[in-house]
């Protein structure tokens, strides 16, 4: 996640950490993505930041490698 969020161009310069937790019980992967964004900007966080804006970044590079 780290290389993947790190090296997106819409996102690299704003992102700082990724954490993952596995559940062995439930066979579930959990992840904690920690962003530093600017002073807010009118639509930054309800476009950019948008959590489906931020999945879709991770889908395409899965995408992308194959």
């Amino acid at each position: 996640l780290t290389d993947v969020y790190s090296s997106s161009p819409a996102l690299g310069r704003y992102f700082r950490s990724a954490q993952v937790y596995f559940s062995n019980e439930s066979s579930t992967v959990f992840y904690q993505l920690e962003f530093s964004v600017p002073p807010l900007t009118e639509g930054f966080i309800e476009n950019t930041m948008n959590p489906d804006f931020i999945r879709n970044v991770l889908h395409q590079n899965i995408y992308d490698e194959d």
